[in-house]
């Protein structure tokens, strides 16, 4: 039995659809949307559309845009020999905060993943391929997830690549900073040893 009004209930069912929210999070953007005043959720519903109609892929990085190149791609100060190939556009985003990469990206939408039906032709992969031969990319670093599909998606990707002769590098694992060593897993003890540098 509902207690709520069906156009009620179905935007609680529209917040409820996205990704990490569950019903009782639904509920608290709906009542809040709800007592929005109108001009404000219109804006708000008309950034919706408006995002929708306007944001696309970069037809250089895949990265989202909504100019004809994304703001990355059109900058003139970046290094375009040096590719940092991504899962996802909010990727771009993480190490663009670090402040300290300065080459160019590659967003693959996707990472393969047999269980979830996700092969080469349904990502990005083709794209960087192309990108690759046209023989300005020195370096393409795999910074997908270190997580299986993440490691399958950099290998397969590397061994695509080895023809081109371009070096193809893996982001560092290791343990995160300002944690202990008590609580770290051993796959990441494992990985934080191999990837031990000199000081």
């Amino acid at each position: 039995m509902s207690f709520f009004p069906a156009s009620f209930e179905e935007l609680i069912d529209r917040f409820a659809a996205l990704p990490g929210i569950g019903r009782k999070s639904a509920q608290r953007l709906a009542f809040h949307v709800l007592g929005m005043p109108e001009g404000e959720a219109e804006a708000f519903a008309q950034a919706i559309l408006t995002a929708r109609q306007l944001v696309h892929t970069c037809p250089i990085c895949q990265n989202l845009t909504d100019g004809e190149i994304c703001s990355i791609c059109a900058d003139s100060k970046r290094d375009r020999s040096v590719v940092c190939v991504v899962a996802e556009p909010r990727d771009v985003a993480s190490l663009e905060r670090s402040r300290e990469f300065n080459g160019v990206y590659h967003v693959l939408h996707g990472v393969l993943s047999p269980m979830s039906h996700v092969g080469p032709d349904d990502i990005r992969i083709t794209e960087l391929v192309k990108r690759v031969s046209e023989g300005e990319i020195q370096e393409v670093i795999m910074a997908t997830n270190p997580d299986t599909e993440g490691d399958a998606t950099a290998m397969y990707v590397s061994r695509l690549l080895k023809p081109f002769g371009v070096r193809v590098t893996r982001l560092a694992y290791g343990i995160p900073v300002g944690s202990n060593l008590e609580f770290t897993d051993d796959a990441t003890l494992v990985r934080a040893l191999e990837g031990r540098r000199d000081m």
